[in-house]
């Protein structure tokens, strides 16, 4: 069977909470199109960003009900399973695809260390189940487990996983990927700050953090980029990297809400333990972000 490829710029959308820490379905609704309107090729729901390890699993299908609805077929929206069990996450992924989601983004295993073998055996469960076309995130500086290039060769007879969300911080690792591989899987860089870098050994597209926020000029990044303009490509990506690094962090959540309200284009409104940034951290992401857009480059500038 014949999938549709993706690329391009696949924001990992922020899940947006009311002051009592309900799901602002409008809010949340309203963030996603003014990310549409700004060139986004497709969107992630309830990743970690999304704040998924606080969510319940419906709330989970709630929001990927709301990306559906906002997305209005418009670009794909894939919804992230994440659930601490294979048995769990046949059940998120039976409640998504009854909404019709278009892919997911799985995690071959959270909070357990799965081994390669337990690791590629989930992957390949929740495909077939699915039934859908599937990325699979690799993360291993987070979640401890790692899905090397051999072990995507493993699972290449799997139709249904046709992309990789690669998040090593090992830039090494798209090169050993392509070399392995060749276009077998479309490759997505999910490390912000390496982007750049990313795209220019070959990747297909990004799974962006910042672009929620700056989602025009990170299309603007991913064109040039592909239409070889790696000069302008590269001034655009020195003015965004002092924000890019906020997203390579434990307080990512923190750090890119607070971007979106220092940019105002949505609210900081998180759950808890996480609490919003204070004192000198919060003063020193609000100068980075006031010092970006004072300098931003117009001709890319996001619309409201």
């Amino acid at each position: 069977m014949t999938h549709s490829r993706w690329q391009g710029i696949f924001p990992a959308i922020t899940t947006k909470f009311h002051a009592d820490e309900s799901i602002d379905a409008q809010g949340t609704a309203a963030h996603i199109d003014y990310q549409i309107r700004n060139g986004i090729h497709g969107l992630v729901t309830c990743g970690s960003l999304g704040e998924a390890s606080t969510l319940t699993l419906e709330e989970k299908l709630k929001v990927a009900e709301i990306a559906i609805q906002a997305s209005a077929g418009r670009v794909p929206v894939l919804a992230n399973v994440s659930e601490t069990s294979t048995r769990e996450a046949l059940r998120y992924i039976a409640g998504a695809n009854a909404l019709g989601v278009d892919g997911f983004m799985v995690m071959p295993s959270v909070i357990y260390v799965a081994d390669a073998r337990e690791a590629m055996q989930n992957v390949r469960t929740m495909a077939e189940a699915a039934q859908k076309p599937i990325m699979v995130y690799n993360n291993p500086v987070a979640y401890r487990v790692d899905l090397k290039p051999e072990h995507m060769a493993e699972l290449a007879d799997c139709e249904w996983i046709v992309a990789i969300k690669e998040s090593t911080d090992n830039i090494r690792r798209i090169t050993d990927l392509r070399n392995l591989l060749g276009t077998r899987y479309q490759l997505f860089l999910g490390v912000d700050d390496l982007a750049f870098e990313g795209l220019a050994l070959g990747c297909d597209g990004l799974l962006a953090g910042v672009g929620c926020t700056f989602p025009r000029e990170t299309v603007a990044l991913y064109d040039l980029m592909k239409a070889g303009e790696f000069a302008k490509a590269l001034t655009l990506y020195q003015w965004m990297t002092p924000m890019l690094h906020l997203d390579v962090s434990t307080k990512l959540v923190q750090n890119l809400k607070l971007i979106d309200v220092v940019a105002g284009v949505s609210t900081e409104h998180m759950r808890r333990p996480r609490l919003p940034l204070v004192g000198s951290e919060r003063e020193t992401v609000i100068a980075i972000v006031q010092k970006a857009l004072a300098s931003r480059p117009q001709e890319y500038r996001s619309v409201a």
